[in-house]
């Protein structure tokens, strides 16, 4: 149903150039809540449109004097015609600026999803959920080829899935366009599954091995001044904070939203900790938005 946003057009509009954006992906992840937050920066929203629609309502925001941002949803309900998308969304980039925002999430997160609003999958009630989200991977794979923005929201809350969204639709400073994710673990449980880059900080000197540290963890201002007391703890933040300052903006141009940084150490008790926070702390100085998550360290020592 066709939610048209309270927000008008501002005085200066017209010179805009008109904007559609797409929003796709898999069932679950977030496709609704996104279209509500472009309503809420001023797009007209649809929800659930025609593939064989699009067209048309490319055609009507190009053209209109009025309405110059406007946002659909188009998913599996869609049905067979879903697989004409990737063909009309090439024929509509032409003459109108367009972004194809692909959502997805981890399966547990979208079976954990589905469990809380005891909803169905639209793909039918006749098979499991992890077997529908499999195939709507599958029939989806082509389309997120081709998307301009792919984010996985499992990593956010429904508050940071929508400042997330205003800096990527908002004029903006370039810094605040990428969410980059600090996390440390531990090599004994395993490197998170979602990291981008991965830094082996076992080279460190070890706190675990002097008594009073042992049951300490790297956020404590003994154990981190431990560690940065050696030379090469001190190179290792200064080299690799350079590195991802220079990266970051060639991430963002790319189209990257989001980055996942993992430290590694032993246990995830002590340098990868104290390595995190540093590295998180000095990224915020230089102007991105960061998260620390220091996956094992609650774990056993």
């Amino acid at each position: 149903m066709p939610q048209k946003s309270a927000a008008q057009p501002g005085r200066g509009s017209a010179e805009r150039p008109a904007e559609l954006v797409m929003i796709t992906g898999l069932s679950g992840s977030g496709k609704g809540t996104v279209l509500k937050n472009l309503e809420d920066l001023g797009y007209y929203s649809v929800d659930n449109l025609p593939v064989d629609l699009i067209p048309k309502f490319a055609e009507l925001t190009r053209d209109s004097a009025s309405v110059r941002r406007a946002a659909l949803v188009v998913d599996v309900r869609e049905g067979k015609s879903l697989q004409r998308l990737p063909e009309v969304y090439g024929h509509i980039r032409h003459g109108l600026q367009t972004r194809l925002v692909f959502l997805e999430a981890d399966d547990e997160t979208i079976v954990r999803r589905f469990s809380e609003t005891r909803r169905p999958h639209p793909l039918g009630a006749d098979r499991s959920i992890i077997k529908s989200i499999q195939q709507e991977r599958r029939q989806l794979a082509p389309i997120r080829a081709m998307a301009d923005l792919i984010i996985n929201t499992s990593k956010f809350t429904v508050h940071e899935l929508r400042d997330h969204i205003r800096a990527q639709f908002q004029e903006q400073p370039e810094e605040s366009k990428i969410l980059v994710y600090v996390t440390s673990f531990g090599y004994r449980h395993g490197v998170p599954a979602d990291s981008d880059l991965v830094f082996d900080v076992r080279f460190l000197p070890n706190p675990n091995y002097i008594p009073r540290f042992k049951q300490l963890t790297g956020r404590h201002p003994s154990v981190a001044k431990y560690i940065r007391s050696f030379p090469q703890t001190v190179e290792f933040i200064g080299r690799i904070s350079d590195l991802l300052i220079y990266l970051l903006p060639h991430y963002i141009r790319e189209g990257k939203s989001y980055l996942t940084i993992a430290f590694g150490c032993t246990g995830g008790h002590h340098r990868s900790v104290m390595i995190a926070d540093e590295i998180r702390k000095r990224l915020t100085q230089a102007g991105f938005k960061a998260k620390v998550n220091h996956r094992d360290i609650a774990k056993g020592v």
